[in-house]
Formats: structure tokens, sequence, C-alpha cells
């Protein structure tokens, strides 16, 4: 069967819209944006315990005293293992792709419940929406909007459009045709039909399609994450990237409250709109007795609403006497940014973590904010032509990362190289004895399990292994190159070390695993892994010009193997999520390493 290029014809399309209809592209991306950054400023604006207290009267108020109380408990939770933030990022991004999902949903159930060709046009529609895995809405999002908030908020809108589309026309369906042919023979017309019958009646079915919106909403705050999304999402990538088990479970139990308190919120408020809802809940309630009539009190709608209003405005006036302090940064010539904010991107490599909170922490000391985000290198390089992401300290040219300059080089700028050359390898642990090139490898597969553990699949490096290197060597088919992360690479390294096994990773140099393990870079008398590159700082397209003191001293950046290796050592040894500690104290032991002027 002749081959069918689908793939090439859907990237034509893309770049066709990519081309005609970037204008309609910006404007729905700063929607977005400037109401998730309102969310976001909302939600975030009280202190944490006091906005939790807001939530916990409406659980008070919908679900009764225990709920409140333990609503409270678990979003006190949140806040104490420092995700306060993040958990807010997150509920706004969910907020707003809702309110568009909902915005969309409602209009095509409506008029699917009254036209069975509409619905049987939606029905194939829906099921490719949501059976279409949700990570591939990221590609196109990414090209279109760039990297952040606004990819996520699309692949979250078309993930969790079919159930409520679906549950919208379920419900008005669901409606006693009875009912619909008496409106109809007192003659109510089709609108009032639908406003005052259809609509009120179907109010139930309706809110548990909103509820489901809501929890594939949830379910996508992780794939959000990977494209810059931030929020828990980010938290748990980080995690996932840096194989931090205690970050990843505070973050998936962050997301687990979170669900939990929308799913039981949504559910309340379900049955408060449906009439025999409420007459269940009364019934309930007078039911009750005892310390089960206790814990199920309800207040009344003014009583909970002046609760949170007294709450609200006490947040606001604490936030008040915490904002008289100073936040400008340094004063005078060292105040450089003035306020202004830089983001940067950085792939989960050693280096660039190194390097990127390295300048993360020179340039808030002059006065800039920093919003500092771990991508993917696909997403990283997209982001930085898209203009989302103004520069990354750890470009790998011109051989590692060609394919990412080949296809973006016209829209970056090359602020040169801070670091070189590296090289590429294979490393095995000093004990295997009988393997010291990649020509020693063949025949030994059994050896190592047949693998080859790997990192990041995007990276570059592993590219060349798969494409280049296995081949040149005769070893395409006998090893299997395992993708992974960086840090899932070491902890296997480690494992294998401390066993004793064989084992083969893909490495490079400067690394600190060289000082940390004996190892041996495997001899490539073929040529194989190229040239050694040189690690670059690459920024987008007029960053130079809007920003040409940071542009200068980025030129001038140039750290020896020494001092990286050092930096990377003191950031190894603070453990994870103690960076910035990290880099203070090597610059106080490095004071002359980097001098901006």
């Amino acid at each position: 069967m002749p081959r069918l290029h689908l793939g090439a014809w859907v990237d034509s399309g893309v770049d066709l819209l990519q081309r005609h209809l970037s204008w309609l592209f910006d404007a729905i991306g700063s929607l977005m944006t400037g109401l998730d950054d309102a969310v976001d400023a909302v939600l975030s604006a009280p202190a944490p315990l006091l906005f939790a207290g807001i939530l916990a009267v409406g659980a008070w108020w919908l679900r009764g005293l225990l709920a409140g109380l333990l609503a409270f408990a678990a979003l006190a939770l949140v806040d104490s293992v420092g995700l306060w933030s993040e958990a807010m990022s997150t509920l706004s991004l969910v907020l707003v792709a809702t309110v568009f999902t909902l915005a969309a949903a409602v209009p095509l159930g409506i008029l699917a419940a009254r036209s069975d060709r509409i619905s049987a046009v939606l029905r194939p529609a829906l099921d490719f929406m949501q059976t279409m895995p949700a990570m591939v809405y990221l590609i196109p999002g990414i090209v279109f909007f760039g990297v952040g908030v606004v990819p996520g908020i699309i692949a979250t809108v078309i993930f969790s459009l079919p159930p409520g589309v679906r549950m919208t026309e379920l419900g008005i369906r669901q409606v006693d045709g009875e009912l619909v042919e008496a409106a109809e023979a007192f003659g109510t017309t089709p609108r009032d039909t639908l406003l005052r019958l259809q609509l009120p009646l179907a109010l139930p079915t309706i809110m548990a399609g909103v509820n489901q919106v809501i929890m594939l909403g949830l379910s996508m705050v992780v794939i959000a994450g990977m494209v810059g999304g931030g929020g828990l999402g980010g938290a748990v990538y980080r995690a996932i990237g840096n194989v931090d088990i205690g970050l990843g479970f505070e973050a998936g139990v962050s997301i687990v409250i979170l669900a939990m308190y929308l799913d039981r919120m949504t559910g309340a408020l379900g049955r408060q709109v449906s009439p025999l809802g409420r007459r269940a809940l009364a019934g309930a309630r007078s039911a009750a007795t005892g310390a089960a009539r206790w814990w199920s009190h309800r207040p009344r709608p003014a009583h909970a609403v002046t609760g949170a209003v007294v709450l609200a405005l006490a947040a606001g006036a604490l936030n008040s006497v915490a904002g008289t302090g100073d936040q400008d940064g340094p004063a005078g010539a060292a105040n450089t940014g003035r306020g202004r904010t830089l983001s940067l991107g950085y792939i989960p490599w050693d280096e660039g973590i190194a390097s990127t909170f390295l300048w993360k922490e020179l340039l808030e000391q002059r006065g800039f904010k920093v919003d500092a985000r771990q991508l993917e290198a696909g997403a990283l390089y997209t982001g930085l032509a898209g203009g989302g992401v103004d520069f990354q300290t750890d470009s790998w040219l011109p051989v590692t990362h060609a394919r990412y300059w080949k296809k973006y080089g016209n829209e970056l700028e090359d602020l040169g190289s801070w670091y070189g050359p590296t090289s590429l390898e294979l490393s095995v642990p000093a004990y295997v004895k009988d393997v010291r090139s990649l020509a020693d490898l063949k025949g030994k597969a059994d050896r190592f399990k047949g693998r080859i553990i790997g990192i990041e699949p995007s990276a570059g490096e592993m590219s060349l292994l798969k494409d280049q290197v296995l081949d040149e060597y005769g070893l395409d088919g006998e090893y299997q190159v395992v993708d992974g992360s960086t840090p899932g690479m070491l902890a296997e390294l480690k494992r294998a070390y401390e066993k004793q096994e064989p084992v083969a990773v893909v490495l490079w140099s400067p690394h600190w695993a060289y000082s940390s393990y004996d190892l041996t870079k495997l001899r490539d008398p073929k040529g194989a892994w190229g040239r050694g590159d040189g690690i670059h700082t690459v920024a987008r397209k007029g960053f130079a010009e809007d920003e040409p003191e940071v542009a200068r001293w980025l030129r001038d950046f140039k750290l020896t193997e020494e001092q990286l290796t050092g930096l990377e050592a003191k950031i190894q040894q603070s453990g994870k999520g103690r960076e910035r500690q990290a880099v203070r104290a090597w610059l106080k032991e490095n004071p002359d390493a980097v001098r901006l002027s």
C-alpha cells in the first residue's frame, strides 16, 4: 500500500494557519493569558490560611460543618508543604479552562439535543477529541501560542469539552417529552420551553457534566506543566525530571486535595439547583439527630456570605500591611532591572540547572524579576523562537542541538559560548575491564541486559546515538536505548554501581558524575559523536536590542571546568529545591567568577 503522508499534510496545514492566522492566535493567547493572570491574582491575593478559611466557609454552607473543617485542614496542608502558590496557579488554570469549555459545551449540547442531525455529526468529532492522547494537543498549542499557560488551557479545553457537550445533550433529552408537549400545547415558545422547562430540569445532569469537565481539567495540569504552564503540574514535572519522590508526593497530594474539594463542591451545588435534591437534603437534615445533626449543620446563605466577606476583608487588610515594605529590589545603580521580568528556560541537565540558577540569582540581585521554567528541549526552542522565553544558557552547538538550530536559527540570537569544548560519550563503570571503546560493546549485550540507559528523548545526544553512533559500530539492533531523564539515568548508574553490575549510560563532559564514580569514557575511534560542542547562550530575536546590558553580560560570561563542576557539585550537595542557597554559597567562595559591570 502506498505511503500516506498524513503527517506532512498536517504539518503543511499548521504552517498555513500560522502564516495567515497568527493575529488570531495572538489575540486568543492574550485573552487567555490576561484572564488567567487576573484569576491567579485574585486567588493569590489573600493570605493562604485566610483564603483557606473562605473556601472552608463555602464547604460549610454547601455540605455542612464537618466538610468545612476537613476542607480547611486539607487546604492548610497544601500551604504547609509550600505549594500554595502553585495550587492557586493550578486552580486559576482549571477555572479559566472550565469557563471556556462550558461556553462552548453548553450551546453545542443544546444544539445536539434539539437536532438529531447535529448530534450525529458531533458524536465522532467528540470521540476523536477525547480519545486522541492529550499530549498531542500540546504540539500545535506550542507552535501557535508558545510556551506558557495558554497551550495548557487549549489542550484542557479540547480534552474536557466532550463530556460537557454529552451531559448537556443527555440532560435535555431526558426531560419528559409529555411535559415539553404540554408546554408547546399552551403556546410556549421554543425559547421559553428551553429556558424555563428543559434547562431547569436538566440542571442536575448538566452539573454532573461540569463536574467531569473540572476533573478532566485537573487531570491535565501535569501535561500543562510540561510546556511551562507552572502550578502543581510544573511541580510534578520537575519531580519526574529530578526523580524527586518527596516533591512528587507533595504535589500529587495537593492535586488530590483540589480535586476532592472541587468534586464535592460541584456535586453539592448540583443538588442545590435541583428541586428533588433540595427536598432530599431537607429530609436528611430533619431526620438527623444528636452529633450527626451538629456535624451536618449548614449556615444560612446570608451568614455564610457575611463570614466569607469578613475573612476576605481581613485578608486584604493583612496584605496591605505586609505589602508596605520595600519590594523594589536594590537601590541606585545596582537596580538595573527596575522590576522588569525576564523569562529563563532550562533543560534539566546539570550544567543547565547550574547556569540558569546562577543567572537567576545574579539578575535578581540587580533588580530583575526572573521566571525560570523547566522545559523539554523542543518546547524550549519553540518558546525562544516565539518570544515566550527570553534566553537559555544550555544550547550545545554546533552538533548536539543542530536540528533545533536548523529549524529555529533564523528566529534566535546566539550570544556566544561560555564553556567549551564539551564531549558526548557512552560510559561504563571502570570495573567493567574489557570494555574500553564503543567497538568493545559488540557481542556483549547480554552482560548489559541489552540496554543503554539514556536521558531525555528530546536531547540531541540521544538522536546522534540512535541515528548515527549505534549504526556506525554495528550496535543497532543488539542494544535498546532506554529513553528517560538525566536524573533517571544517574539513579540507574548509582544502583548498578553499588551492586557492581555492568551498565552503559549516556553521559557528557563536563559532568560531576566523573568525580563521584570511577567511570570509563568509551573511546570513539570512528568519530561518530562528532567534534566537541560549545555551551552557548541563546536568546529570542530582539533580546539584545531590548536588554542591551543583560546581553552584554551574557556575552562576557565564561566559566572554567573547575568553576562549573564546583557549582554543579555545590547544588548536588545542597539537595533538591535548594539551588538558590547553593548558588549564593558558591558565589561567596568564588567572588571573581562572574563580574557584571
